[in-house]
């Protein structure tokens, strides 16, 4: 198993997140190895702000090592605030192949579920089943964009597989635990072929589909139809979960004016 390349130290932990379907959130680490080519918004942002200078570096996770200690201070100063906080959105809290992420990961959710807070969590890696054991009111996700595993070694080249991503999220829904998949940065055909319905019907166990383009990359625009094909899609995935009585978001500027 690889190891964390290091250790930091941060002053806070819990804060407001702006997106569209979050409360709080934590990061508890800095870097991720799952090394998305989309591009990842979370490294164009790090590198912006002169934390992270290279992709290289960007793939050698450093975990912050007094997570739990800023949370005993700063749970009791936001719990009335917070609705659910999210694990997460700048890295990921189960980065494939990093025990010791995992287990911060859980560690962070045990102490939120005992003060009383939701967490949701979302990976491209493999949701331990522990988490079954943790607060019913939890939703565990995973990031899943295609059934391709050519595809997920050329754009996720460090995350986990597919199929083991799915078998792990099946094992929770299985357990009772409410279960979600985004289904984003979703590809333009000149990206991959590939079949949206086959892919709804390999998640449609779960509770709750979230929908969304891909952004930040010139091979869409270079899909003279990606209007068109996102608003297509939008309809198949807001259709199939209004067939099976699943809860569906389809993120902001998916679908457009064509």
């Amino acid at each position: 198993m690889p190891k964390v390349e290091g250790y930091i130290q941060r002053k806070s932990m819990l804060y407001k997140t702006g997106v569209e379907y979050g409360d709080y959130t934590i990061n508890f680490v800095q870097g991720c190895s799952h090394g998305c080519k989309y591009p990842c918004y979370a490294f164009s942002l790090k590198k912006r702000f002169g934390q992270v200078k290279k992709y290289e570096d960007w793939l050698k996770p450093y975990l912050v090592s007094n997570t739990l200690e800023l949370l005993d201070k700063e749970i009791p100063r936001f719990k009335d605030k917070i609705e659910s906080v999210q694990l997460c959105f700048t890295t990921d809290p189960f980065m494939y192949g990093y025990p010791e992420v995992e287990r911060m990961a859980i560690d962070s959710i045990k102490k939120l579920n005992a003060a009383g807070i939701k967490c949701t969590t979302l990976t491209k890696g493999i949701l331990p089943q522990e988490l079954a054991q943790c607060s019913s009111d939890n939703e565990y996700g995973i990031t899943l964009i295609s059934l391709d595993e050519d595809y997920r070694e050329m754009m996720e080249p460090g995350a986990a597989p597919y199929a083991e991503r799915l078998a792990a999220l099946k094992g929770l829904h299985d357990q009772g635990c409410k279960t979600w998949v985004s289904v984003e940065p979703y590809p333009t055909p000149n990206l991959i072929q590939q079949d949206l319905m086959e892919l709804l019907e390999a998640i449609g166990f779960v509770d709750k589909i979230i929908f969304g383009r891909t952004n930040y990359s010139k091979k869409i625009s270079e899909y003279k139809e990606h209007k068109k094909f996102y608003n297509e899609c939008a309809k198949t995935v807001m259709r199939f979960c209004d067939e099976r009585g699943l809860a569906c978001h389809i993120k902001e500027k998916t679908i457009t004016e064509e």
